[in-house]
């Protein structure tokens, strides 16, 4: 993910970025299934698809944590 993409991540708002997460999640499951039956070719997908969810689940922290 590049500095671009973490600045627009950065500037959705709390329930576009908990949708987001949950898509990513989803994709993570998919990209999952895919290299346990041997259909998977992309195998960095799984790291970046970890990488980005770990950033929104921060800024959903972040969030949180301001507000408190």
């Amino acid at each position: 993910m590049s500095t671009k993409q973490f600045k627009e991540l950065k500037n959705l708002t709390k329930d576009e970025l908990a949708s987001k997460a949950r898509e990513t999640e989803r994709q993570l499951f998919d990209v999952r299934m895919k290299k346990a039956t041997g259909q998977l070719t992309d195998t960095a997908s799984i790291w970046r698809l970890r990488k980005s969810l770990a950033r929104m689940k921060m800024l959903e922290g972040q969030a949180s944590s301001a507000k408190s």
